[in-house]
């Protein structure tokens, strides 16, 4: 029997990894580099996390101390309101049903013009009534007067009689001729005084008529309508459906602001001082104003005193009740300074920059993206702002927001 023959140089050992092992090898390490990428998104993120981003601005020095320099440099802040000087709220003289309204939000009205009407019938019917009883009264006055001038006469006659001729008329006849004149007199007197009475309840009559008449008591605008047509007004409000006011008017050429400056900053406020005025609806536009009056006492509450500022460029975009910003502006000062003084700086900052920590007034610097205190003394807050006068020299980076907790050495980011 023949055996098979084996070639024996045919024979090798595979010495590689099987292909089911490579693939493996290569998922296990394409796994390893997602969670390599993973884990340092994570932590780039954590990072991020762990450094809050905050809101900050460069501290800059502004001068102070009556320098020409310092002149147009905002000494303080306020804000307030626009106001109208001239203004009123124009109401019926007598309650009434308002009958006619001749005018709207927006109408340009001159002092004198009939605004409203109240329904006046009844006025109207009192008018000619009044008007009767005066011709009445007159009438009765001409009667009288003949009447007192005829008795006059009689009476002067038979006086001359009983003076020359007394056996013709006796002294008792005199007498009561003179009598009957005295009364008539006083008749005609009488009927005197109840003309002049007619004429007064005429008077009265046509003004209370010429009351249902709401008139403009200046020249001005009206701002809007308190009452429609139909309603019940009456000089006060008496409750239910009885309106006060009728319409609301101001003279618009009067617009002026009204601030509340803190008082440890009114020292620094005087009449005529310059001022920059911007309305909250308008922050990128500017007018220019200047102190007509500051009101001579205090808020005790606020612990504010009220500055009057008069807008000195018309525009009609300014309306009565809107919001403003007034910067007082240092005035121009041509008077020199001694040799060599040095010249005062000061720092405004927004109040949400400066904070109190364990009794201590301080703000938060950043420094190569790390917070670290600086101890500071500041004023009150004036319109949002505080004044600092010791602890900055300027030009360092404050934190003005972003952070509700800061800590020595907190890693923050700007966004710069």
């Amino acid at each position: 029997m023949t055996q098979p023959s084996h070639d024996l140089s045919k024979l090798r050992i595979d010495r590689g990894a099987p292909p089911a092992v490579r693939r493996a090898f290569r998922r296990a390490a394409g796994l390893a580099a997602v969670v390599v990428v993973l884990l340092g998104g994570a932590a780039l993120y954590a990072r991020s996390r762990s450094a809050p981003r905050v809101e900050t601005m460069v501290v800059t020095p502004i001068a102070s101390g009556g320098s020409t320099s310092a002149a147009g440099a905002t000494t303080v802040t306020a804000n307030g309101y626009v106001v109208a000087r001239v203004h009123a709220s124009v109401s019926a003289k007598i309650p009434g049903r308002l009958a006619s309204l001749a005018v709207d939000g927006g109408s340009v009205v001159r002092e004198g013009a009939v605004i409203a009407q109240l329904d006046n019938a009844d006025y109207r019917a009192a008018v000619a009534e009044a008007k009767a009883n005066l011709a009445t009264a007159r009438a009765q006055l001409i009667e009288s007067a003949a009447d007192r001038d005829q008795s006059a006469r009689e009476a002067r006659r038979t006086n001359e009689i009983h003076r020359t001729q007394p056996e013709l008329v006796s002294a008792q006849e005199a007498e009561a001729a003179q009598s009957r004149a005295d009364q008539a007199d006083a008749r005609a007197r009488a009927a005197d005084a109840r003309v002049a009475s007619a004429e007064a309840a005429l008077r009265f009559a046509e003004a209370t008529l010429d009351n249902t008449y709401i008139r403009a008591p200046f020249s001005g605008t009206v701002l809007r309508k308190e009452a429609e047509v139909g309603e019940v007004v009456a000089p006060s409000v008496g409750g239910g459906l009885t309106r006060g006011a009728v319409v609301t008017m101001a003279d618009l050429g009067s617009l002026e602001v009204e601030v509340d400056v803190n008082e440890a900053y009114i020292g620094r406020v005087s009449r005529g001082q310059p001022a920059r005025i911007t309305l909250d609806a308008y922050p990128d536009t500017s007018f220019r104003g200047a102190v007509r009056q500051v009101v001579p006492t205090a808020d005790r509450q606020r612990a504010t005193v009220q500055v009057k500022v008069s807008i000195l460029e018309r525009d009609r975009r300014i309306l009565p009740e809107m919001g403003a910003r007034v910067d007082f502006l240092a005035p121009a000062d041509s008077s020199p300074k001694p040799a060599g003084a040095p010249a005062a700086t000061r720092f405004r900052l927004p109040a949400a920059a400066v904070r109190d920590a364990g009794g201590r007034t301080v703000v938060w610097l950043v420094r190569d993206g790390r917070l670290a205190s600086r101890e500071v003394e500041a004023d009150p807050v004036s319109a949002g702002y505080r004044e600092i006068r010791k602890g900055l020299a300027g030009g360092e980076r404050i934190v003005t927001g972003g952070v509700d907790a800061p800590a020595e050495g907190m890693r923050v980011t700007t966004g710069e």
